[in-house]
């Protein structure tokens, strides 16, 4: 991280009401038929900002994030109220990104400037796909036509838009995605956030797939699909900054950079996440997931925090290491060294270098030239990653790596790259107890 990096704090606030819950999603999303009391959730909000405050002293605000859920769902008002509040409690900097998502069927024009006279600068649609069938198989209450229209309004109210698709969904071929995507990209402003369809544990759809009533493409299909991206995104100068994010160069979501660069941020709100530092020590905190119930608890204590866990300097490693290797940037050996008090097993680091699943970089930075096609690596040497040795006829890196990266076929399996990384921290944690012991 540079030096701004480092005294970046970011807000997040949780806004965890939907009109409807899709069969897809994981999220902590709730649907409340009969709504909600707006009012008592605003003042919960301001109180819980304020206990955050007061534990961790003062702080500049450099992006606040509202996330859901469907946070366009809220009045303006209100949004311009937990604004108001930050920036009673925290220094807002002026270039501070501020974000709210939103969903087609959620939009019109006079919400959208609403939001924008409330402070958000910067919009995430959750548009899905641009095809009607799937929007429907997906759960989604909007159209294409809703989708687009929302486009239009987030490109005329907001200097930065972003918005989301999913692709290897059912049924859907390399051309489907193919010519979906280019439609996309001519809709796009600066930012793309294209996340291949995941099954999550305890949602309609994984119940569906363990019937073997909803089948999704193979490994081998959506490698294909993930190349098709990264091909069609560069082409219009999209970068490929992380796993599933794609943006113009200055134009990546700052606050996401936050998280992946393992950096400082209050968690506001129903089930959100935060890390915070206080008396010298990162504190990983988790709110109560139902709104209500997270609201009661805001009322009698001032948090609704359920958990809040003073982390070992080994396990701040690990969480870094899993966040920064999505990045293309990659991962600051030396801060992640000096984080968790401990080094990776270079030969580890080497062996993953001729798979071709990581990078390093000396001082000069990263090589570029090397193969960003998944399928120049044998699937057999991917799936090896987890035994020993190179390759044969690998050389190894002959300069002291500062930075490391997941290469494009590394973030293909990326749990078993960090993995693989995380035990070879836990060797050198067991040899640095074996010399103390002598």
């Amino acid at each position: 991280m540079t030096d701004h990096d480092e005294k970046a704090f970011g807000v997040y606030v949780h806004w965890p009401f939907c009109a409807q819950k899709c069969p897809y999603c994981d999220f902590n999303s709730h649907v409340r038929f009969g709504g909600w009391d707006e009012a008592r959730f605003l003042a919960a909000y301001k109180r819980e900002i304020d206990w955050v405050a007061d534990l961790i002293g003062s702080r500049v605000v450099t992006s606040i994030f509202f996330g859901g859920g469907t946070p366009s769902l809220m009045k303006a008002e209100t949004t311009a109220a937990i604004l108001e509040h930050i920036g009673k409690r925290w220094a807002i900097a002026r270039d501070a990104e501020i974000t709210l998502e939103a969903n087609p069927g959620s939009v019109e024009a006079g919400r959208f400037r609403g939001f924008r006279d409330a402070g958000v600068n910067r919009v995430s649609i959750g548009v899905q796909s641009l095809r009607d069938e799937q929007l429907r198989k997906l759960g989604r209450i909007h159209t294409a036509a809703e989708a687009k229209a929302a486009l239009d309004i987030a490109r005329a109210t907001f200097e930065r838009f972003s918005f989301d698709l999913i692709y290897a969904r059912p049924g859907q071929t390399l051309e489907d995605w193919r010519v979906e995507l280019a439609e996309a990209l001519d809709l796009a402003g600066d930012h793309l956030s294209l996340y291949q369809l995941t099954i999550e544990p305890d949602t309609p759809y994984a119940a569906l797939h363990a019937a073997g009533k909803l089948v999704i493409p193979d490994n081998d299909a959506a490698r294909a699909l993930y190349e098709i991206t990264g091909e069609l995104t560069d082409a219009r100068g999209l970068a490929a900054y992380e796993v599933s994010n794609y943006a113009r160069p200055g134009s990546e979501s700052r606050h996401n950079l936050l998280y992946w660069r393992y950096g400082e941020y209050a968690g506001i709100g129903p089930g959100a996440h935060g890390r915070i530092v206080t008396d010298g020590r990162r504190r990983a905190t988790v709110a109560e997931r139902n709104p209500e119930t997270w609201a009661a608890r805001v009322e009698a204590t001032g948090s609704g925090n359920v958990e809040m866990i003073k982390l070992a300097r080994a396990e701040q490693a690990d969480e870094m290491l899993l966040m920064g290797l999505r990045l293309s940037e990659g991962i600051d050996l030396g801060r992640l060294e000096s984080l968790g008090n401990m080094r990776l097993d270079p030969e580890v680091v080497d062996e993953l270098v001729g798979l071709g699943l990581l990078q390093v970089s000396n001082a000069q930075g990263f090589d570029d030239a090397v193969s960003t096609n998944w399928r120049a690596n044998e699937l057999e040497a991917i799936v090896a990653c987890a035994g020993p040795g190179l390759r044969p006829g690998v050389p190894k890196p002959q300069s002291r790596a500062v930075r490391i990266r997941a290469t494009p076929s590394g973030r293909l399996v990326l749990n078993a790259v960090v993995a693989k990384l995380a035990k070879s921290f836990e060797a050198s944690r067991g040899m640095d107890n074996l010399v103390s012991a002598r």
